[in-house]
């Protein structure tokens, strides 16, 4: 075994490249750098762990590294941009189980031993349980709905509230349970029954347009369960960084929830969907619709000054964000102010945007949050909105019975022209139609957004 003060001096620097690589991830530039802060404090923290508890089988590791390597290899080329969320919800997922499962491994470890334990042990073993499953099975439900395999409606019925109230008292009765009878192994996995049961009943109401507020509160989760670990195998590293990623989620979660205009209560309790009632798709798009061609953007951008674009979830599955930026190129090559307009949940993960527009090499200084940009949209030739609907749909601000009522929204409709480009008038995660679609100043352009995007190119190059 290792010396303890060596030990301890190594999870120390861990901790520290943990926070700098926090710090670092605050801002694009400095981004890879963080992540790589981030690893080098794992590697430490997992070397020294291995060196210092020398009961483990090394084979065993190794074996288990080599596996995960190669599950994470293969996740990060076959997965899209578009698909991140989902990955993310996998995550924060497997975050959640590793703390259920090894936090019941020494519990039951200390049972079948007859080990004498404290109340730390109990308790944070408790914790990690309750927390760890309701994490798990939170996320894989997070990842259904995302992915498609789950509708992304709510799904409610008479009595949820009821019922999560239920399962949240029998989950902290099983809790109880399990630090009064440490040397009863089958309190631990009744406890992590009810708790799976408590986030599956969690996020089953909850609507996609929601759904990242949903993964940061997650990943918050996640971090809380292993730290609640580290307490059950008195390991300070684990307790440090799983209190920062607990730390972090929470306050990601926070600004997710004011930027949607949703209460972190309710998020907490799975009480995010209004009713949704509403006008019909057809009442607000009949023959109001004006469409519109390549060379006609090309003309009405030729004799623009300023122009913003705003991109969606539909940008990301187009993969149209160099196109964007060689249009924005060709654009300022013209002397023609080009901005990009970002709302904070645009996509389907906090950043996704940002991520999206950074990948194609667009300078940072060109993103404009949503509460700068608004106050200066009457100033703007031309908005170009690229699969995005939710953050721009009116409704947020004039339908109290709206999905998405009193969510902040990117006020496009108050720039001179607006042009959409979708493929049809299909509704937004949140699945209501988008009176902006219809509104005097819109022009829609139907059609694939990386292809739309390169014939107006094409357009503008000819002119």
């Amino acid at each position: 075994m290792l010396p303890g003060y060596l030990v301890d001096l190594a999870y120390l620097v861990a901790a520290l490249l943990f926070i700098l690589g926090l710090k670092a991830l605050t801002h694009p530039r400095r981004a890879v750098r963080g992540n790589l802060f981030g690893a080098l404090g794992m590697l430490i923290a997992v070397v020294v762990t291995l060196l210092d508890r020398q009961v483990v089988s090394y084979g065993t590791v190794f074996a288990g590294a080599v596996l995960g390597a190669a599950v994470g290899v293969l996740l990060a080329l076959r997965t899209p941009m578009t698909g991140m969320p989902q990955l993310v919800a996998l995550f924060n997922g497997f975050g959640g189980v590793a703390s259920l499962l090894v936090s019941g491994a020494a519990f039951l470890s200390a049972a079948r031993l007859g080990q004498a334990v404290d109340a730390q042990f109990t308790i944070a073993a408790a914790a990690s349980g309750l927390i760890g499953a309701v994490t798990f099975w939170g996320s894989l439900l997070a990842f259904g709905k995302l992915q498609g395999l789950l509708t992304e409606k709510p799904v409610s019925f008479p009595g949820h509230q009821i019922l999560n109230a239920l399962l949240f008292l029998s989950a902290l009765a099983a809790a109880v349970w399990v630090t009064q009878q440490p040397g009863v192994p089958q309190t631990y996995w009744i406890l992590a029954a009810i708790a799976s049961l408590l986030g599956i009943f969690l996020v089953l109401p909850i609507g996609g347009a929601d759904m990242p507020v949903v993964i940061a509160l997650l990943n918050s989760y996640s971090g809380i369960a292993a730290s609640a670990t580290g307490f059950v195998l008195s390991n300070n590293v684990l307790i440090i960084s799983g209190a920062l990623v607990g730390a972090s989620g929470l306050i990601l979660t926070n600004i997710m929830c004011k930027a949607m205009n949703r209460s972190l209560t309710n998020v907490l309790f799975g009480r995010l969907a209004p009713s949704e009632v509403g006008a019909d798709a057809d009442d607000v798009y009949a023959g109001r619709i004006t469409s519109t061609s390549a060379d006609e953007l090309a003309l009405l951008l030729d004799g623009a000054r300023r122009v913003v674009f705003v991109p969606g979830y539909g940008m990301a599955v187009a993969q149209a964000q160099h196109a964007v930026r060689d249009l924005a190129n060709a654009l300022e090559s013209r002397g023609v102010k080009v901005e990009y307009a970002i709302h904070p949940v645009a996509g389907r993960m906090p950043g996704h945007m940002n991520v999206l527009l950074a990948e194609a090499g667009i300078p940072y200084e060109k993103l404009v949050e949503m509460a700068e940009i608004n106050p200066t949209l009457e100033q703007v030739d031309v908005a170009i909105v690229i699969g995005a609907n939710d953050v721009v749909n009116p409704v947020a601000q004039t339908d109290p019975q709206s999905p998405i009522a009193g969510m902040p929204i990117i006020e496009i409709a108050k720039a001179r022209t607006v042009v959409v480009i979708k493929r049809s008038l299909s509704p937004g995660f949140a699945g209501i139609p988008n009176p902006l679609f219809a509104a005097e100043n819109t022009l829609m352009y139907f059609a694939d957004g990386k292809q739309a995007v390169l014939e107006i190119l094409t357009e503008v190059k000819e002119l």
